[in-house]
């Protein structure tokens, strides 16, 4: 690229997104704006051979495509999620990856809430039965009483800390684990005020009646819940996950649901996405399942597309962006 030349910068995959104003913040920090629609590892290739700003919706990212493009400094994310990008590939070629970190906040915590309380109180189950027919059917067993039931919160950060304001006053307890967190005074007293006892994996996994999930996908967490982890779970209990898919072992899920360990799960992220028809987890009466759309409100539907545009527009300022997930050679 001749000193001539504005830096490019390329949108991979936009779906739905209206990224008009992200394209508009860029071209003023003086990048060239191309928008290619596609996931494929040689279209994304051909197309930003001379990118420097790589901004994503969900393509994904190996090391081949990054070590194809020699002008590439960053890999802008529009989600909190990273595993989709080669982390280390990106950090061995000095390039940043950012994602969108406090932006969806409340929104995901409010969803997992709304889930799982849907779930608990067998609302698929009633809704059903609200017909001059049915109108006297229960289900097979009572829904718990929700100031006698335990609330499990697997990852302590923003998401998981606001679930847990949220969700305080509904819950009689509630136990929670981070591996990342700090543990600091002010941490603890963070958490203190919160309500939020910090205990082991496995103290959670044991006394939760519900467990909610709140953990980035990385090869530790892949399939954390899995045939072993269900079993230790107590009976009746319910997953909720709002982060992503990969984390649950879905074939363990759906056994441990078939033979009635667990009394449901409410989900927003799958494994696959879009499943497919067979999937197990699908058309279950037991299962909520949303197509990842936690994050989803009037506020994120800019924000997402501002944040991600302003990385790249504050590494062209100051030679770092706002939120970076590595840290590159």
């Amino acid at each position: 690229m001749s000193a001539a030349q504005a830096p490019l910068a390329v949108y991979t995959d936009t779906d739905d997104t209206d990224v008009t104003a992200g394209v508009a913040l860029l071209e003023a920090a003086g990048y060239e704006v191309r928008i290619l629609e596609t996931r494929d590892a040689a279209e994304i290739i051909a197309g930003a051979r001379d990118a420097e700003v790589l901004l994503l919706g969900y393509a994904p990212i190996p090391r081949e495509v990054i070590e194809a493009l020699p002008n590439l400094r960053l890999i802008a994310l529009m989600s909190m999620g990273f595993d989709f990008v080669d982390l280390e590939a990106a950090s061995e070629r000095g390039v940043y990856v950012t994602n969108v970190p406090g932006a969806a906040t409340e929104e995901v915590a409010t969803h997992a809430l709304a889930t799982m309380l849907y779930a608990v109180r067998q609302l698929d189950f009633y809704l059903a039965s609200a017909t001059p027919e049915r109108w006297n059917e229960r289900a097979e067993t009572a829904p718990h009483r929700l100031s006698e039931t335990t609330l499990g919160i697997v990852g302590l950060g923003k998401i998981g800390q606001e679930l847990a304001r949220l969700a305080g006053p509904l819950f009689g307890r509630i136990v929670g684990y981070d591996p990342l967190l700090p543990d600091t005074e002010e941490i603890r007293d963070r958490l203190a005020a919160l309500g939020v006892e910090r205990t082991s994996l496995e103290e959670v996994r044991r006394a939760a009646n519900v467990l909610s999930l709140h953990l980035p996908l990385t090869p530790e967490t892949e399939h954390m819940v899995d045939a072993e982890f269900i079993a230790e779970m107590p009976a009746g209990a319910y997953v909720v996950n709002v982060s992503r898919g990969a984390l649950i072992d879905d074939a363990a899920l759906a056994a441990a649901l078939d033979a009635g360990h667990l009394a449901g799960a409410a989900l927003d992220v799958l494994a696959v996405e879009p499943p497919p028809a067979d999937h197990p987890l699908l058309g279950r009466s037991d299962v909520v399942l949303t197509p990842h759309i936690a994050y989803f409100s009037r506020r994120t539907e800019t924000e997402y597309v501002r944040i991600q545009a302003q990385n790249a527009v504050t590494m062209r300022e100051t030679g770092t962006p706002d939120s970076p997930v590595n840290r590159p050679a």
